[in-house]
């Protein structure tokens, strides 16, 4: 092993994930190529290097650093080439050479601990003085949190994200109750935390450690899906998690529900563990549920009569079960409307809106996904916007319930409207649900609309299902599939799938087709063939717009690998376009990308055709897909354009929030609508290869639906009705405010 020092003369390469850098040294011996991590550290710094000396066919002779440590510049010399490299803001080669000229080896104290001193400088003012200043502080600061951080195996971007988040008091932080982290910081779980504690000495059997490890649990849990979970379920979780007995554990949920943590009820004699902001939701929401439901005394005889005359003036019919659903939404103040593919709801959704309309109501239509409302406004001729633009989305760090999110509208801001219309309600999960009922008033009517059938929201809750499941509100199924949909197989056998009976899959349909394929490497060939060349001319579509939706994330016909290959087949490298290498995947120029998770403070700007002003506004919401248009290492940034033609711009400490979607689960793909839709089938567990989920893949398609795969397993999951249950509480909450309200 050797050790060498030098000056950092170029950055070649560096993977902004987890600091991995290619560099050229320049040395008192000469200049030499040194690879290793190293964070946080740019051209111009000092640095020491120890590894052995490798040979790389593109790069030659090479030292591959096991240690990189970042020396503090020391002189005159090294302090000018840090200073030079532009890392503090407001200073560049010329000014450097001034300020290190008037200071000399005190330049970094008097930057540090006298910033008024540089307006000695030529150039410098007193206020540019202290901007200096604090930018020298402000990275100095990140600097040594990356390096401490990065004895604890804390990439470079998470560490950025601990400094914003805590600052000086990281330190002190990681020292007493690194476990914060997990509750405070995106992307640090449990398990990570655990690690920095054990370094940092912490006992196993620590209250700090139990807590998290409980929090943890039911947190792992509401990302199931569920919003609490069973005493003794939960136990076991947590002993799994933190490898200690029940008996150590059990106290310790007290505690925090003491602290405001978690809330532990007694529900139908059964002991329940909720996260705290997860139980005020189901509870506000039924609370709020009630109070909507109020029924209005109308004239039937006159207002079917008055219906009748739309269904004329628009040259559209409703049946017997769509005019009785538009009567009730009329006559209730909290309406649901259920129904699969080819039932009317959208003509029914119609016929209500342009009576609402022509009696002088205003009505706001929304969905949970820019997809969805997408396709509710093409379908309505109105516009519909996403519940999080319907809600005027403000970013922040959200209240004191935890949720991280932050709406214009709400109790003191209520939506000023006669009428809220909700499609696609089966994804609005209950944090969503109980932010929308908050901004709706007492005495503006509630109509929600969706499948039941499909799989529910990918967010904590079954909304959807428990405001059925307690019969308190009126409701209506449609069931009647119209002759129009009778055309379609994607619509026939969807139904067909929910019934029991078998689907059409003699390929003898315009479009629904099976391909029978028992080999893996001939079910992804055959994806990247139909995607590529069979299906944009047949649907009129770009290679771009057509989905491949797979029932997991892991596996030869999971998202991760599909995406991989999809990605070489439809946007593969070329001179010119830019990429960077996230270590587990690349984002290159051109690439169809998806938002992960919620990210409200997240800026954006819209071009509006025929004017020079652009719109802007902030939200960019787990699920909006779109195409990366440039990727700017000079800045370190990367520009998303949305479907919807907003555009982020991305920092590369944002970019874990960004995945490739040429392939997405079936799961994220709700709400959605896609040209054509290609569903490899090939294996997995039972309880994820269901019906329920067969059925939602199906319904993502408008023109064209290919399913290719082995047929024993379309088969077994046109079989398996098991669904996936979740512990949710919306409708007991619903039943006790209902008893006693």
């Amino acid at each position: 092993m050797i050790t060498v020092k030098g000056y950092i003369d170029r950055i070649i390469f560096r993977n902004p994930d987890n600091g991995y850098t290619v560099m050229k040294l320049s040395t008192d011996d000469g200049d030499i190529t040194v690879v290793g991590l190293l964070s946080m550290a740019g051209e111009g710094e000092l640095i020491t290097a120890e590894g052995d000396i490798t040979f790389h066919s593109g790069y030659g002779e090479q030292l591959e650093a096991e240690r990189i440590t970042v020396q503090e510049p020391d002189n005159k010399e090294s302090i000018l080439r840090f200073l030079s490299s532009r890392i503090v803001r407001g200073i560049g080669p010329a000014l450097a050479g001034r300020i290190v000229e008037r200071f000399g080896d005190d330049t970094f104290g008097i930057m540090s601990r006298e910033p008024e001193r540089l307006a000695e400088v030529k150039g410098i003012s007193l206020r540019k003085a202290v901007e200096i200043s604090e930018s020298f502080e402000e990275i100095a600061g990140m600097r040594r949190a990356v390096m401490f951080l990065q004895q604890y195996g804390i990439s470079n971007l998470l560490s950025l994200r601990i400094y914003e988040r805590y600052g000086e008091k990281l330190y002190e932080i990681i020292s007493e109750n690194p476990y914060r982290l997990c509750e405070d910081i995106s992307g640090i779980g449990f398990k990570t935390a655990d690690e920095i504690a054990e370094r940092s000495g912490i006992e196993r059997h620590s209250e700090y450690r139990i807590r998290a490890g409980i929090l943890y649990a039911l947190s792992l849990s509401a990302g199931e899906g569920n919003t609490y979970l069973p005493l003794d379920r939960l136990l076991r979780e947590a002993s799994d998690v933190l490898s200690l007995p029940e008996n150590e554990i059990r106290d310790e949920i007290s505690g925090l529900q003491e602290m405001r943590k978690a809330e532990i009820k007694q529900r139908d004699g059964e002991t329940r563990v909720y996260l705290r902001n997860l139980y005020r939701a189901e509870k506000q929401c039924a609370a709020m549920l009630i109070s909507l439901d109020i029924k209005y005394d109308i004239d039937r005889e006159r207002l079917v009569s008055d219906i009748e005359r739309t269904e004329e003036r628009y040259s559209l019919t409703l049946d017997t079960d769509q005019r009785e659903a538009v009567i009730s939404a009329l006559e209730n103040g909290l309406f649901i409307m259920t129904g699969g593919p080819g039932t009317g709801k959208t003509t029914t959704i119609k016929i209500l809106l342009r009576y609402l309309l022509s009696v002088g109501k205003h009505v706001c239509l929304a969905a949970p996904t820019g997809r969805a409302a997408k396709r509710l406004s093409e379908a309505t001729g109105m516009e519909a916007k996403t519940i999080h633009r319907l809600l005027e989305v403000a970013g922040g760090n959200g209240d004191e319930s935890g949720e991280r999110q932050a709406f214009g509208r709400g109790p003191d801001n209520p939506l000023e409207t006669d009428v809220v219309i909700v499609d696609e309600m089966s994804m609005v999960d209950i944090l969503l649900f109980k932010a929308l009922l908050c901004a709706i008033p007492v005495g503006t009517r509630l109509i929600m609309v969706g499948d039941e059938n499909q799989l529910p929201s990918v967010g904590p809750g079954s909304v959807l299902k428990d405001i059925l499941s307690t019969g308190k509100f009126k409701s209506i199924a449609l069931n009647k599939i119209f002759r129009q949909a009778e055309e379609s197989d994607i619509v026939m056998n969807a139904h067909a799938l929910l019934s029991g009976r078998d689907m059409k899959l003699d390929n003898k349909s315009r479009d629904f087709f099976f391909l029978n394929r028992s080999d893996a490497g001939e079910i992804t060939e055959g994806v990247i063939y139909l995607v590529t060349k069979k299906l944009p001319p047949y649907v009129e579509a770009s290679s771009s717009e057509i989905q491949v939706l797979t029932p997991m994330r892991k596996g030869v016909m999971g998202v991760e690998n599909l995406n991989r290959v999809l990605q070489n087949a439809v946007n593969p490298p070329a001179k010119g376009k830019a990429e960077l290498n996230r270590g587990e995947f690349v984002l290159r120029e051109g690439d169809r990308v998806m938002q992960n998770r919620n990210n409200y403070q997240m800026a954006w700007v819209m071009d509006i055709p025929g004017k020079v002003l652009k719109k802007s506004g902030t939200g960019v919401f787990n699920g909006d897909l779109g195409i990366i248009e440039e990727i700017n290492r000079g800045d370190n940034s990367l520009t998303v354009r949305f479907e919807d033609n907003r555009r982020a711009q991305y920092s590369f400490k944002d970019l874990p929030e960004l995945e490739l979607s040429y392939a997405v689960t079936i799961h994220k793909s709700q709400g959605s609508e896609y040209p054509a839709v290609v569903m490899p089938v090939f294996n997995g567990p039972d309880i994820l290869m269901s019906r329920n989920l067969l059925y939602t893949g199906i319904t993502r398609a408008k023109r064209c639906v290919v399913i290719i795969g082995r047929k024993e397993m379309l088969l077994r999951m046109a079989e398996n009705v098991r669904k996936i249950e979740r512990y949710t509480g919306l409708d007991r909450e619903i039943l006790w405010y209902d008893e006693n309200s």
